[in-house]
């Protein structure tokens, strides 16, 4: 079996740190400065005229992405361990890291997982108005789209939603590889054994 080179620890290792501090950072920022939740930016960029606009809004999530299953923070978060072990088993025990591709599409996912996963552990230090804990996940990139209002997210959510379609286009290559495959041994047509005979004559 082909080993993981070490490169591939690092690559993954690294992409991983860099996403979830990219990602803690960018929501301990905005939370600070706006407050939470419903804290709106100043800043209200607007492009294709005035058809899209897109703001700081700070918002809690507690359910998965995009708002849905909500009050089921603890199952997400189970979800989320239980991923983090997933994607580790992965590369580096079935060796998926041996694909610089997928070590980078894994790499993005667990950046994603754990900087939610803190959120939904509580660690971000957001309280309601009685002092209690709030177990959910940090929002605040808010895009309008005519009448239509995306869910609010984060840069983790940008950083899952990334890995998940690059493991999607390498489905796609592993079976349009397979196909090709396929497809040549079927031109080639079925592989015949010959061996060696002699013959024999009698006088």
């Amino acid at each position: 079996m082909k080993p993981v080179p070490r490169n591939r620890y690092v690559c993954f290792f690294l992409l991983s740190i860099v996403g979830l501090t990219i990602d803690l950072a960018s929501k301990s920022a905005v939370f600070g400065e706006l407050g939470h939740p419903g804290g709106r930016s100043d800043w209200n960029q607007r492009f294709f005229g005035d058809w899209g606009s897109a703001r700081f809004l700070t918002s809690i999530n507690e359910g998965a992405l995009w708002g849905m299953g909500q009050g089921y923070t603890w199952l997400f978060a189970l979800l989320s361990i239980v991923a983090v072990g997933g994607v580790c088993v992965w590369l580096f025990v079935y060796r998926a890291a041996t694909s610089l591709w997928l070590t980078i599409a894994l790499g993005l996912i667990m950046a994603g997982t754990l900087g939610n996963l803190y959120d939904r552990l509580g660690l971000h230090g957001c309280l309601r108005p009685d002092g209690s804990a709030i177990y959910g996940v940090r929002d605040f990139l808010s895009f309008t789209f005519g009448t239509y209002h995306y869910p609010i997210f984060n840069g983790a959510d940008c950083f899952l939603v990334t890995g998940a379609i690059m493991l999607a286009i390498q489905s796609f290559r592993a079976e349009s590889a397979n196909d090709l495959a396929i497809d040549s041994q079927a031109e080639a047509g079925p592989t015949v054994k010959t061996g060696k005979s002699s013959l024999q004559s009698n006088a």
